[in-house]
């Protein structure tokens, strides 16, 4: 039988959003994944440096999948229920999490590690990630790109200025990396298909990621939830759009 709306909202409220761990939403929400496949190719950067940083880790996840950690990595996170999911996981694997609060300064010395990588990080600071960058060295990223999940986004705000709607850029992300002195070596985008299933699923998405809706709550958006489980129940799977890109960037030698 189907769910009923107050059921699916009620336990989408109830269920914990912390860390970057997305696995609540699996048969629920679908995403496709870029075609460069992030964590494989950190990977392999991973492999062959010696010392890196992963900058706004979360939870720590993704970083706990690379097979093989340089002998030195650190990480920086600014939540403190992701420092500590982060702590737990990551030191073990000889990990140092380092509470910092995303702004300026990075926690580090000058050419401190010849890698810095960050999946989805809500700002850059680019004139730090080259400062603590080595000679030589390599900042590798995936972001999310402008508009994401925007069809979402506007069902409860409404139709977002063009300039909301084309914060993060990639363009402006290789003139900020170059302004810091940085040489982008690959730039990529992509737009790809999101699907939710449920309305448990919309809750639980945007209690998770914060910005997309701010201030969201279940109270505050009640009779447009319904509507759109309504929407859902009778038309199948509500679909938007996800953008993201992927940047590497290398600090001249």
């Amino acid at each position: 039988m189907s769910r009923t709306f107050e059921d699916l909202v009620t336990e989408a409220e109830s269920v914990s959003v912390e860390g970057w761990d997305f696995s609540w939403l699996r048969g629920r929400a679908d995403e496709q994944r870029p075609s460069w496949g992030y964590q494989r190719a950190m990977g392999e950067r991973m492999a062959r440096a010696t010392a890196a940083l992963d900058i706004q880790t979360g939870g720590g996840e993704v970083l706990a999948g690379v097979p093989t950690l340089p002998p030195l990595v650190a990480a920086t996170e600014s939540w403190p229920p992701n420092v500590v999911k982060a702590t737990r996981l990551l030191h073990p694997l000889g990990v140092v999490v380092v509470a910092d609060e995303d702004e300026p300064p990075l926690p580090f010395a000058d050419e401190a590690f010849d890698l810095v990588v960050s999946r989805h990080p809500v700002t850059v600071w680019w004139d730090e990630i080259a400062r603590v960058l080595r000679p030589g060295g390599t900042y590798f990223s995936q972001q999310v790109g402008p508009a994401s999940v925007f069809e979402l986004v506007e069902y409860f705000l409404g139709p977002q200025p063009q300039e909301v709607r084309r914060a993060r850029h990639p363009d402006e992300a290789r003139r900020a990396a170059e302004a810091a002195g940085l040489q982008v070596v690959d730039l990529r985008s992509e737009s790809l298909r999101t699907e939710f299933h449920d309305i448990g699923a919309v809750v639980y998405f945007l209690r998770k990621v914060i910005w997309m809706v701010p201030g969201f709550t279940v109270d505050q958006y009640r009779d447009r939830l319904r509507e759109l489980h309504e929407r859902i129940v009778a038309e199948g799977p509500f679909v938007a759009h996800t953008t993201r890109f992927l940047i590497e960037a290398r600090k001249p030698a």
